[in-house]
């Protein structure tokens, strides 16, 4: 068999939902990971697509302890590093912020929350559910290339729409010279619309609204896959339950 029919190990773990490719290194380093019953520790080791991987006790435990939260975020907050003086999201995982009716209350030891990044961003001037993890899975089902997660949005709005707007708005934009893909727009009264993306590029919907006509005053997501924002109050956050999944 070519060599070059072969990939990195840590690739097809990534490709097959185990973990990131990141986590993938660590535990190769750990001696964690076994391809066809033999264990793997050199870094860079490539196999066949074929063959079976299996992952030990230690790396499913340390997988498990990963946090993933939903956050109800508030404006004035950036979701990524910090910028112009504003402050990331992150701050505001600490235990006065703790949802009082979490289902699970489950205590922060102080560090717990290192390495806890968003997956997928809401802009600045933005509110509503924004996910942080520590799971390399779990930024992959959302914000991969490949993803198919919808996001759901409400975007309050005013001015006069173009005629056909609503057609456009659901298929038919481009920005940056490339065409969106296709999304569900309704209107929800008179100045709300609701959008279901399953793409999000920088400023999105703004940026489509603008060319329809209107101005965006207002926008909060409430969905992103099966996981929505409910009840969890504005600035405050609760842990993504065992039997909850986006997709």
């Amino acid at each position: 068999m070519n060599i070059d029919e072969k990939a990195r190990l840590s690739k097809i773990m990534s490709q097959r939902g185990l973990c990131s490719r990141r986590e993938a290194d660590v535990w190769i380093e750990k001696g964690w990971v076994f391809v066809d019953g033999q264990q793997v520790t050199q870094l860079g080791t490539r196999i066949l697509s074929s063959q079976t991987i299996e992952i030990s006790k230690a790396a499913r435990q340390e997988q498990k302890a990963l946090l993933t939260l939903i956050l109800h975020k508030p404006l004035g907050y950036v979701s990524g590093q910090a910028e112009d003086g504003y402050r990331p999201a992150t701050v505001l995982v600490t235990p006065e912020n703790h949802w009082p009716k979490d289902p699970i209350q489950q205590s922060l030891p102080v560090g717990r929350i290192h390495g806890l990044a968003p997956a997928g961003r809401l802009d600045i001037d933005s509110t509503g559910l924004l996910v942080l993890t520590q799971d390399g899975r779990v930024a992959k089902e959302l914000i991969g290339d490949h993803s198919l997660i919808e996001k759901e949005y409400l975007v309050r709005v005013e001015g006069d729409m173009i005629p056909g707007g609503i057609e456009l708005l659901n298929h038919g934009l481009k920005l940056d010279g490339r065409p969106l893909k296709p999304a569900k727009v309704t209107w929800q009264n008179g100045d709300q619309l609701k959008f279901v993306l399953r793409e999000g590029k920088k400023r999105q919907i703004r940026r489509m609204c603008d060319l329809v006509g209107l101005r965006v005053t207002g926008l909060k997501r409430v969905r992103i896959g099966q996981v929505r924002l409910g009840s969890l109050p504005s600035g405050q956050w609760r842990h993504l339950a065992s039997d909850e999944t986006f997709s």
